[in-house]
C-alpha cells in the first residue's frame, strides 16, 4: 500500500515552489513504476493527483484519468502543495509562478487579426503592471519567464497568420513579375545597349561642337568689338549712315552671340531625343584617407558595428575591438 509520505517529504523541501534537485530525488529514491500518492505538476503545466481508490493507486492529469505510472513519471520531479493543486485543478487559477489568465470576455472578434489585438491588449494591462516592480523572488522570475514565452507565442502566431494571409499576395506578384518582368528587363536591357552604342558617336559630336563654340567665341568678340566701334563713330558724327552701320553691327554682334551658344550634341526625334550626360562619380584615389573622412558618418557606424558584432560572434578580435560578453534573458 502506497501512502503519502513520499510526497509529504517531497513538499517539506520544496515547499511546492520548484522541481526537485537531482540531489533531492536521490534521497528521497524514486521508481519509475512506483507511483506516489500525491499532487505533482507536469512541465505542460498540468496538476496531477495520485491517490488510493478501492484498493488502488489511480491518477488525474488535467482533471482527466491518466495512466498513474504514466502521469507520476511525468510529474514526480515537482510535488506541489494540495493548496495549490485545489486552486488549479479545481477553481482554474494559474499556478503561482505562471502569467495571469487574460479574461478572453463576450466580445471576442471573430476576425483572427482583431482577436489577438485584443487578446494582447489583455496581456499588457497585465503586464505593464507586473513590470512596475522588481523581481524579488523565484516565483516572480518564472512568472516573467512563462509570460514571455506565452507572449512570444502570441507574436509567432500573428506572424505565422500574417504569412498565411500575405502568401496568395506573394504568389499573385510572383506570378506576374514572372509575366512582365522578361519583356521589361529585354526591353531596357536594349534601349541601354542602343544608347551606350551612341557614345562614341555623340562623344565626337560633343568635340565638334565645342570646336565650332570655340570659333564662334572668337567671331561674336570680333562683331562685338566692331559694334562698340561704329557705336563710336556713330556717337561722335550726325551722319546717318554710320548710325545704320552701327545699329547693323550690334545686332550682327547680338546674332554672333547668339550663334556662341553651346548646343548640346543629341540624337532622334522630339520626344525621343538621346544626348550627352553628366553622370558623376567617385573614384577612390586613396582608400585608408577616404575611411578617415567617412569615419563620422552614422551609416559607416552602423555598418562597422554590424561588421564587428559578426567578428565578435566568430570569436575573432580585430584592431579597434574587444568581445563583450553580456548575460540577457532569453
Amino acid at each position: 500500500m502506497s501512502s503519502y509520505d513520499w510526497w509529504t517529504a517531497a513538499i517539506g523541501m520544496t515547499d511546492g515552489k520548484r522541481e526537485l534537485s537531482r540531489e533531492e530525488m536521490s534521497k528521497l529514491g524514486i521508481h519509475e513504476n512506483q507511483p506516489e500518492c500525491g499532487y505533482y505538476r507536469d512541465r505542460s503545466g498540468k496538476a496531477i493527483a495520485i491517490f488510493e481508490q478501492d484498493g488502488e493507486i489511480v491518477a488525474l492529469a488535467g482533471g482527466i484519468a491518466s495512466d498513474p505510472a504514466r502521469a507520476w513519471s511525468f510529474g514526480c520531479k515537482f510535488p506541489v502543495t494540495y493548496e495549490q493543486y485545489s486552486a488549479v485543478a479545481e477553481r482554474g487559477e494559474p499556478w503561482p509562478d505562471e502569467a495571469p489568465p487574460v479574461a478572453a470576455g463576450d466580445n471576442l472578434s471573430d476576425d483572427p487579426c482583431e482577436a489577438l489585438k485584443q487578446e494582447l491588449e489583455g496581456e499588457r494591462e497585465l503586464a505593464e503592471q507586473f513590470l512596475k516592480d522588481g523581481i524579488t523572488t523565484k516565483e516572480q522570475a518564472d512568472k516573467a519567464a512563462t509570460w514571455a514565452k506565452r507572449l512570444g507565442t502570441l507574436s509567432k502566431k500573428a506572424d505565422d497568420l500574417r504569412k498565411v494571409e500575405k502568401q496568395p499576395h506573394i504568389d499573385a506578384g510572383a506570378t506576374v513579375d514572372a509575366k512582365w518582368n522578361p519583356i521589361r528587363d529585354d526591353a531596357k536591357d536594349l534601349s541601354t545597349r542602343l544608347k551606350r552604342h551612341l557614345d562614341a558617336w555623340l562623344r565626337e559630336q560633343d568635340r565638334l561642337e565645342r570646336e565650332r563654340q570655340a570659333r564662334a567665341r572668337e567671331e561674336a568678340e570680333r562683331a562685338q568689338r566692331e559694334a562698340e566701334e561704329a557705336a563710336r563713330a556713330a556717337a561722335a558724327s550726325d551722319d546717318a549712315e554710320a548710325k545704320a552701320r552701327a545699329e547693323e553691327a550690334a545686332e550682327q554682334a547680338k546674332q554672333a552671340e547668339r550663334d556662341a551658344a553651346e548646343r548640346n550634341a543629341q540624337a532622334g526625334r522630339t520626344g525621343a531625343k538621346v544626348s550627352l550626360r553628366t553622370f558623376v562619380s567617385a573614384e577612390i584615389t586613396d582608400y585608408d584617407a577616404l575611411l578617415i573622412a567617412l569615419k563620422d558618418h552614422s551609416e559607416v557606424k552602423e555598418l562597422v558595428q554590424s561588421l564587428a558584432n559578426r567578428a565578435a560572434k566568430s570569436g575573432v578580435v580585430l584592431a579597434g575591438m574587444k568581445i563583450v560578453e553580456e548575460r540577457r534573458a532569453a
